[in-house]
């Protein structure tokens, strides 16, 4: 059976979960490694799923359906 993808909620609230029990320092060396690696993981897809959340915001459609990256224009306002 097939895990169900879990929220991104659902992620940071096991992350928070992890760093909690990491700071309280009652986790054996071994347990803490193992939390600390899927600490470190569910960090990366959580910051995966914030950057692509970003790029997607960062997008408008234009009257003829052509997409322009708000990001990218005011950077070259900028310069």
């Amino acid at each position: 059976m097939t895990e169900k993808k879990k929220t991104f909620e659902e992620n940071l609230a096991d992350l928070e979960e992890i760093v909690t029990n990491l700071e309280s320092g009652n986790v054996p060396l071994e347990e803490a490694m193992e939390k600390f690696k899927k600490g470190v993981t569910l960090s990366k897809e959580l910051e995966k799923t914030l950057s692509d959340a970003e790029e997607t915001v960062t997008k408008v459609m234009t009257k003829d359906g052509e997409e322009i990256n708000i990001k990218q224009d005011q950077n070259k306002d900028q310069d």
